[in-house]
């Protein structure tokens, strides 16, 4: 059990904690936080909030109806590792000062009333996630963006394309080549001691942790790995992960970015999510003797996230950069189809063994920029509604999907090709999200034209490779 509301103010007291740190997520899957004296915060303060001016946030109030409450949740408290003078963190849902009900535009509010629906629908109590984050390390990153100039330079002391640079010292090679950071030892790798102190720091702020290695793409792409949790629990988590993961690299004099694709020929960064629901204690997606051991009700989970996917990936991969990794050749999951242990397809059943426990399902095409908050909630409303109305997905398709003639793989439908085109399926396709209020269409049509404001960004700017292609054309 996390730390009920007299936990932590006797925490506060025991320890002398001067400084408490509000952090709450915005609709982009950015931490925003205020630093508040303890002396603000009572027992009260867990039921209606600490006030504060929501005008300033992206996508949120307008200035003549700005206040809003942040709301504590104490079994979010930790001391923040990485702050010199002695802070309480705690992570917050916001709440309208003036009613108490939760902001529509709050992520995390928004999750609480999915899990709320979860319970309502009789179709199950409980909803765990297991995502798995992916990042890129790098030793410097420069960028810029003007009417006469668009460029971008990513480096790292792994990355082939240094072979042949002078180094301080003398270049010792030993970089990774592209699609071979599938797991080589060190010297090759070089970040075994960062991420093993992002791993252990992140397990003494409370989360599961499993593993951490480096991944596929040789310029600096790594992996930490961390146990399920319940939905709202898991998001947290990934908050916290990417927290840690930024500010320990700092720490190193490196810089990390959950960007999908900040390199181009290898492999890009994705966030698999392994999910399950439960009802009265008891696993609900495991049957046995069926295909993968399956149950009638995983499979109907499955067909309403086979459906809906085209739509919830505007929250899952969020950004015009999400859909430079989803195309064919970098092991990035296109294809709607489900598999019992093919990594090829967007939705993989894991070989778990005989425990009806472990049976879960896993989404391989979302990416570490979705706000998880947003991300779980939209694929548990699918997967409901596949329930609900029984969607079969089809038989499982076992061939690897990378390798299949055109002829076939022109029947297998896929992922949309831009943010452009997720944000027209998600225009079209929401009503499995509104089913029980859990988004509104406030925030579905604000949601949409702020991330289309981004799309039109992109749209409206030369391209640096189009010079290569067009300018004596």
């Amino acid at each position: 059990m996390g730390k009920s509301p007299q936990d932590v103010l006797r925490q506060i007291k025991d320890e002398g904690i001067e400084l408490i740190d509000l952090k709450f997520t915005d609709i982009h899957g950015k931490w925003q936080h205020l630093t508040v004296t303890s002396d603000m915060v009572d027992e009260n303060s867990f039921k209606e909030g600490l006030a504060f001016d929501g005008s300033s946030i992206r996508g949120w109030k307008a200035i003549n109806e700005s206040d809003m409450s942040m709301v504590p949740d104490s079994s979010t408290a930790w001391v923040d590792p990485f702050y010199r003078h002695k802070t309480l963190s705690l992570i917050c849902s916001i709440q309208e000062p003036r009613s108490g009900e939760a902001y529509s535009r709050c992520p995390r509010s928004l999750a609480q009333k999915a899990l709320a629906y979860l319970s309502n629908t009789g179709l199950a109590d409980s909803a765990y996630f297991g995502p798995e984050p992916e990042f890129f390390i790098f030793d410097d990153v420069r960028y810029d963006s003007k009417e006469g100039t668009s460029f971008y330079s990513v480096d790292t002391i792994e990355a082939p394309w240094n072979t042949g640079r002078a180094e301080e010292g003398g270049n010792l090679a030993y970089k990774i080549q592209y699609k071979e950071g599938y797991f080589p030892v060190s010297p090759n790798d070089t970040a075994q001691d960062l991420r093993s102190e992002m791993l252990l720091l992140i397990g003494e702020l409370g989360i599961p942790i499993e593993k951490h290695h480096h991944e596929v793409a040789g310029p600096g792409q790594h992996e930490l790995g961390m146990k399920f949790a319940s939905l709202i629990s898991a998001a947290d988590n990934v908050m916290t992960y990417k927290y840690v993961v930024r500010n320990i690299a700092k720490k190193y004099g490196k810089t990390a970015t959950f960007m999908p694709k900040p390199v181009w020929n290898d492999n890009g960064t994705g966030m698999h999510v392994h999910q399950s629901l439960w009802k009265d204690g008891q696993p609900m997606f495991y049957g046995e003797g069926t295909y993968a051991n399956l149950s009638q009700t995983a499979k109907w989970y499955i067909g309403g996230i086979l459906k809906h996917a085209p739509s919830f990936l505007a929250f899952t991969n969020p950004t015009t950069n999400s859909y430079k990794r989803l195309v064919p050749g970098f092991e990035a999951p296109v294809n709607l189809v489900y598999s019992q242990g093919n990594r090829s397809a967007a939705v993989r059943i894991p070989l778990t063994g005989p425990s009806p426990k472990a049976k879960r399902l896993e989404f391989r095409s979302g990416d570490a920029l979705a706000n998880p908050y947003l991300a779980f909630s939209a694929m548990m409303m699918a997967g409901i509604d596949g329930i609900k109305n029984q969607i079969d997905p089809g038989d499982g398709v076992d061939v690897d999907l990378f390798e299949l003639p055109e002829d076939e793989l022109s029947k297998i439908a896929t992922v949309p090709s831009s943010l452009n085109n997720a944000l027209e399926a998600l225009k079209a396709d929401n009503d499995y999200l509104t089913a029980g209020g859990v988004f509104d269409h406030d925030f579905i049509n604000n949601f949409i034209e702020m991330k289309y404001e981004e799309v039109q960004q992109l749209r409206q700017r030369p391209h640096p490779h189009e010079f290569f292609m067009y300018y004596d054309a």
